[in-house]
């Protein structure tokens, strides 16, 4: 169940006459989902979303995933952001929170693996206490991952790395070579000259 103001923030950042970014109406599927966009805003990043509470929680990953477990990927907490988000591909005007063109580089279903004392922990609990880990069954990444609370307050970090198990793949990097979005095949430069149409 959302709460009356978890997607506060989200909305207050964005003008929704200006802005195609939904407004938040898509209701939780039978099975909770993720979604990585591929964001050119002021920098390349890929913005890692999961389900939970009925919103998708999120954080910006400069580097993107990884698919090698000695490998941390720095991921910084960002608003929560509608669960129809998770379909959004185009471009955020100039002037908006936000701005560039956004792909949709990788989604699916994922499934909790956090437990504390032999007992499973839901994830919005695991995000309180600052460790979930999650088993992803997306286009382009398979396998468990875990994100990581490292820092809290004002500057909050966290660490997203992949478990080492039977999908980890240390000379596989997905990043750079399937940069293309898993919903309609375009590349940034392609949505961007689209819209711009």
């Amino acid at each position: 169940m959302t709460g009356p103001d978890t997607l506060d923030e989200y909305r207050e950042k964005r003008d929704f006459y200006r802005t195609p970014e939904p407004s938040g109406e898509r209701e939780a599927a039978a099975h909770p989902i993720f979604v990585i966009q591929k964001h050119a805003a002021s920098t390349l990043h890929y913005d890692f979303r999961l389900e939970a509470d009925g919103v998708l929680k999120s954080w910006a990953v400069p580097k993107g995933p990884s698919m090698s477990p000695k490998e941390k990927r720095l991921a910084v907490p960002t608003e929560d952001h509608p669960l129809d988000y998770a379909d959004f591909e185009g471009v955020i005007p100039e002037g908006s929170y936000g701005a560039g063109t956004v792909l949709v580089w990788d989604r699916g279903t994922y499934q909790n693996l956090t437990e504390k004392e032999g007992e499973r922990v839901g994830v919005a609990e695991a995000l309180r206490r600052g460790h979930v880990s999650f088993w992803l069954e997306g286009e382009k990444l398979r396998g468990g991952y875990a994100l990581t609370r490292f820092r809290t307050g004002k500057g909050e970090a966290w660490l997203l790395v992949k478990m080492d198990d039977a999908e980890a793949d240390p000379g596989r990097n997905p990043v750079a070579t399937e940069p293309r979005s898993v919903v309609s095949g375009r590349s940034l430069e392609e949505i961007a000259a689209e819209e711009s149409m």
